[in-house]
């Protein structure tokens, strides 16, 4: 590295945190669910956005905890029948990074701010709740809207729930938005060809259903072509075919947590036929908030992603991914160390990757932590280094 590039570098990574700290400054105000039930971000989150148990419980019952009431949550309208949200829930994620990368020969990069998104979710009424978010500024650009689904929650007086609208087929799995690194989960968004389908969002319904045994049952439809835009017939789906997702998983002791998943589809470009499955395992191993570990697997295959007339064959892709999270005190703590492994090998080479990253994260607050995160890609031999802030409030 050239030394006036360096000094350039340095002075960058000075500035992303001073940016931090003067940001800090502005965050004591705490998102949407912690200010309807005046508790503190780490009751869910550990840190913003990564969900604990309870968080992920919290999110499971429609945004609702069952232990205590939100105070005049509702308007008082004298109409038993209409549940009007007395103060809508609004809230902000907002980020920012400075970072040197050499692909491509470029160096030092201003990526403030990298994202900036509104929320809102909660209940509609009794075991009905919603879900929304929309990227006001996504790397540049105005993303629209991701996430954005209703939720049937405890139906039949069980555990049994009915999300409809969009969301990631992965959920059930790792949850791509619940992740602290800017390196994402690169197994799901894998597209060989040029298949529309991977199990990153898509319109759909999702039904779940969790037994006491500790055993989640988990099935999808969706349409299988991802966000695209309605057509001119106000169509999203790009072709007649559903596809379907289901997921078993299984918590095996008080540690461990076993699932395995399996996605099978059909699209059509041009008149012409692809016909693809995905499966594979996963594991989490989580001891007493201070260490967990994520592992997926992914097998692929496609029967004609590049929509040929004629010659085409099977297309084998494989993925996994590793991730490693340390809390060196628990939820209590201000520090996290993540370590991330991305590996795809496929027979359409431009899909192949590995990558590791380091990331660690520092908070300020609660809802605010400081985060510095470098990553290694071997498919192009290049590094990325970047500090910048986390925010929600």
């Amino acid at each position: 590295m050239k030394k006036k590039t360096f000094y350039t570098l340095v002075f960058s990574l000075a500035a992303a945190g001073l940016c931090s700290i003067f940001t800090a400054e502005s965050a004591y105000a705490v998102p949407a669910f912690a200010r309807k039930y005046r508790l503190s971000c780490k009751t869910c989150h550990q840190p913003i956005p990564r969900l604990k148990p309870y968080g992920d419980e919290f999110a499971g019952n429609g945004f609702v905890l069952t232990d205590q009431e939100a105070p005049r949550y509702f308007v008082e309208t004298g109409d038993d029948e209409l549940s009007l949200i007395r103060d809508f829930p609004i809230a902000v994620r907002l980020e920012g990074f400075i970072n040197y990368n050499d692909v491509a020969g470029k160096r030092s990069d201003f990526n403030t701010p990298y994202l900036l998104k509104l929320l809102s979710g909660g209940a509609l009424t009794k075991n009905i709740a919603y879900y929304f978010y929309f990227y006001m500024d996504e790397r540049g650009e105005v993303a629209g809207v991701e996430d954005a689904y209703v939720m049937f929650n405890n139906l039949l007086g069980v555990d049994l729930d009915i999300y409809a609208g969009q969301f990631q087929v992965s959920d059930p799995l790792f949850k791509r938005e619940l992740r602290l690194t800017l390196e994402d989960y690169q197994a799901y968004k894998s597209t060989p060809g040029r298949s529309g389908i991977n199990l990153t969002y898509d319109r759909g319904i999702m039904v779940t259903y969790g037994l006491p045994s500790g055993t989640d049952l988990i099935f999808e439809v969706v349409n299988g072509n991802g966000l695209s835009e309605a057509d001119e017939d106000k169509n999203f789906d790009s072709d007649r075919y559903k596809n379907f997702m289901g997921r078993i998983s299984q918590d095996v002791g008080k540690y461990l947590r076993l699932g395995v998943f399996g996605y099978t589809g059909r699209e059509k470009s041009a008149g012409r036929l692809n016909q693809a499955w995905l499966a594979g395992p996963d594991l989490t191993v989580s001891i007493n908030e201070k260490f967990e570990l994520n592992l997926q697997y992914v097998e692929r295959r496609d029967t004609n992603p590049y929509f040929l007339s004629s010659g085409y064959r099977d297309l084998k892709t494989r993925g996994a991914l590793g991730e490693m999270v340390i809390a060196p005190r628990g939820s209590d703590g201000k520090v996290y160390l993540v370590g991330l492994f991305n590996w795809t090998d496929s027979d359409d080479n431009s899909e192949d990757f590995k990558s590791l990253t380091g990331h660690l994260s520092y908070l300020l607050r609660r809802n605010i932590r400081l985060v510095g995160e470098v990553t290694h890609n071997w498919a192009n031999d290049t590094n990325r280094l970047g500090v910048g802030f986390v925010s929600a409030f």
